[in-house]
């Protein structure tokens, strides 16, 4: 992964550190997974194909890259499980403080433990939003509570967890899920308010973790266990749209591609996914600056450790 280039390519004065509000993080990490393996080739496929996106944003006639998008070294070189854990809780913590929106791209959904702790610890009453094919609520899988089927363990003990699009899990998660606020896929389909439900039980802060898995495979194939019945472009994104205007959403994940030779298209589903949450993240109520990270009226909290490293 050549470190040295920006995201998507776009003019270094709006990928550097010190200005760029957002920060990108790549983990290619795949040491928990099961069966289709190759999570850790998804960040490099990523970076590729959204060199060859188009940065115009036509529904929303914006240009989000403006607000600027820092390319970070990746996290990588992990011995353990814990180890890869720990380090992505350290790299996305010190961000936060800095101000930025955190946003990482996977790897397998492992990492996003490290950073839905980062993130509770730094935001009051954090609503996690999980968009996924699989629960991935086992307490310890393969001898470690860091497994890829574990990713929302921890955040179910101690956030609000919201599950959208599953349909797929062991009889085991059963027991320590709360079905009220779990929507499955096949209740999905003939529930025509079920957006306006998972909206009203998440509160002001939120963090998305979006599992490409939950996508139908006819959309995106390349990924590590594919299932069918899945979500599919535009109702996803009418969905994440309103979870961005109407919450405050104080960073994101996206886990899960792996990438093939054969499939390109879920490469740049994936890319194009990234680009059009910022997009929205950033419309709202029309401020690219101040949006998700400014005490409001609404009630949004940031930590109080957090300090600014760019001029606005």
């Amino acid at each position: 992964m050549n470190t040295n280039k920006t995201y998507a390519g776009i003019p270094k004065e709006y990928g550097s550190a010190e200005k760029a509000k957002v920060v990108l993080l790549p983990v290619p990490y795949d040491g928990t997974s099961t069966w289709g393996k190759g999570a850790d080739k998804g960040p490099e496929a990523f970076l590729d194909a959204s060199e060859n996106m188009e940065l115009y944003d036509i529904e929303t006639d914006s240009e989000v890259y403006k607000v600027g998008i820092y390319l970070s070294e990746p996290i990588l070189d992990f011995e353990t499980p814990d180890a890869m854990v720990s380090a992505v809780h350290k790299t996305v913590k010190e961000y936060i403080k800095r101000n930025k929106l955190v946003t990482m791209f996977g790897g397998e959904h492992s990492i996003s433990i490290g950073a839905i702790r980062a993130f509770n610890e730094s935001f009051e009453d954090l609503t996690v939003l999980q968009i996924d094919a699989h629960a991935d609520l086992r307490k310890e899988y393969m001898g470690t509570k860091y497994n890829h089927a574990c990713a929302l363990y921890e955040a179910n003990e101690t956030a609000n967890l919201i599950q959208v699009g599953i349909r797929s899990m062991d009889h085991a998660e059963t027991l320590v899920m709360d079905r009220d606020k779990v929507f499955f896929a096949h209740e999905m389909v003939t529930d025509d308010f079920w957006m306006d439900s998972a909206l009203d039980l998440m509160t002001d802060n939120v963090y998305i973790t979006f599992d490409l898995d939950a996508f139908d495979p006819s959309i995106l194939p390349s990924t590590g266990t594919p299932e069918p019945g899945g979500l599919f472009w535009y109702e996803t994104l009418d969905f994440l749209k309103r979870v961005f205007e109407e919450k405050n959403v104080v960073g994101f994940d996206i886990v899960e591609l792996c990438p093939n030779e054969v499939d390109r298209s879920s490469d740049f589903l994936a890319a194009k996914l990234y680009y059009k949450m910022l997009s929205y993240k950033f419309l709202k109520k029309n401020d690219y600056v101040e949006e998700g990270f400014s005490k409001t009226e609404e009630g949004f909290k940031k930590s109080p450790n957090a300090t600014d490293d760019y001029d606005e």
